[in-house]
């Protein structure tokens, strides 16, 4: 069985830690982690200019195509570089690592990462990380499938993960499981759900659904909204919350707020609630808000992005995206599995290791269907931010 820690990754003084306290956070990029669902940090980017010249990093005998969108413009672009820059930290901070990554940028296109994979492939490369982008990793996969290599992408859209490809993101799904178990534990049963109308709150739904059943808890009431009837649906499912002891709200800062003022408006006692909410709610918006004081949610435990961060400003001079954990846990994964496990070091028998691995934002896990599994701290919204109201799991518990 792989071990589930990392490698001691090289640090000094009183940053050494051992390696499963490498917990691994990364900072947002709009759609990108824990509450998007675009597959990348915009869905409207477009790629600007031709593709940089690719590009290696390290000297070792394994390697590791790394596809991201550096000629893409506005946030992905910034993105990409972010990534970079943390696959390269990874790299620095491991002792002697023998991998060299084989960077590809992909602009942000299908085109652009199925070109970028096969030019990887042709070079050597034994697995492939990113692409970041959703619509990207199919076209990617068609190379990397075609040669028997696995991939571990970015994009947060799990309808593109599958045989062979994984992803190693924020998804939707494992902050709603993680919240509904909790609020469960805590004798909450009969659950309540208002989430937008698009990609991400069907994904919600979904989770939600299955897991208020799993603790076989009741949905006393559930609606979805846009923007144009935003009013109109709130009105209507406000005097239903008197059954209900929780109520899930799950949107991006500015609409979350404006769906908690709403419901208060039309009548709804929040304070009678327990709210609920995904990882979309670590926004200041969120936490400056009255009527969404004292919600929780689920989210990895920031103290792992805090020490990332410090060295990555250290290292660069600027703070990184809060993506940017995802490639250099990619990269730590990647060093430690071609240390420790010999010729199957990327296969999905060791990949889909049942015990996980420790990274920045805690523990993660791979599904055999190429999803994720992430051991998430419950936080409590509070008017300085995040209060953490339950740890992050230590090990995967049955």
């Amino acid at each position: 069985m792989p071990s589930p820690i990392f490698p001691e990754p090289r640090r000094s003084g009183a940053t050494r830690r051992s390696a499963i306290g490498l917990i691994l956070g990364a900072p947002l990029v709009a759609g990108c982690a824990s509450g998007g669902f675009s597959g990348g940090p915009t869905t409207g980017d477009q790629p600007s200019g031709p593709p940089q010249q690719p590009s290696a990093v390290g000297t070792g005998q394994v390697k590791v195509g790394l596809l991201l969108p550096l000629s893409a413009s506005g946030n992905a672009g910034v993105a990409a570089q972010s990534m970079r820059n943390a696959a390269e930290l990874a790299l620095a901070e491991f002792q002697n690592p023998n991998i060299q990554l084989l960077v590809k940028d992909d602009a942000g296109t299908p085109q652009g990462a199925q070109q970028g994979a096969q030019q990887a492939v042709d070079e050597g490369a034994e697995i492939i990380l990113g692409p970041l982008f959703g619509q990207s990793v199919p076209a990617a996969a068609q190379v990397t499938r075609a040669k028997g290599i696995s991939m571990i992408a970015f994009s947060t859209d799990s309808s593109v993960a599958g045989r062979g490809v994984y992803l190693l993101s924020f998804l939707p799904e494992s902050d709603v499981n993680r919240i509904v178990e909790y609020a469960a534990s805590t004798g909450k049963r009969s659950f309540a759900a208002l989430l937008p109308e698009n990609a991400y709150g069907n994904v919600v739904e979904a989770a939600f659904k299955q897991a208020v059943a799993r603790r076989n808890g009741r949905v006393i009431a559930f609606e979805k909204y846009n923007a144009a009837q935003m009013q109109t649906t709130v009105a209507s499912i406000a005097p239903t919350l008197a059954n209900a002891d929780s109520l899930l709200l799950a949107d991006d800062g500015d609409a979350l707020v404006g769906v908690a003022d709403a419901l208060t408006a039309s009548g709804a006692n929040l304070k009678r609630l327990q709210l609920l909410g995904t990882g979309l709610w670590d926004n200041p918006r969120v936490f400056a808000n009255v009527n969404l004081r004292g919600g929780l949610y689920a989210a990895p435990d920031p103290s792992g992005f805090r020490g990332f961060s410090a060295r990555y400003r250290t290292k660069y001079s600027g703070d990184p995206v809060r993506t940017a954990t995802l490639a250099y846990d990619a990269v730590a994964l990647i060093a430690a599995l071609a240390r420790t496990q010999g010729g199957q070091r990327f296969s999905s028998e060791v990949l889909t290791n049942s015990s996980g691995f420790a990274g920045i934002d805690g523990l993660f896990r791979f599904r055999s269907d190429g999803t994720n599994e992430r051991g998430l701290a419950v936080m409590r919204a509070a008017p300085g931010g995040g209060q953490i109201v339950a740890g992050s799991p230590k090990s995967f518990g049955a």
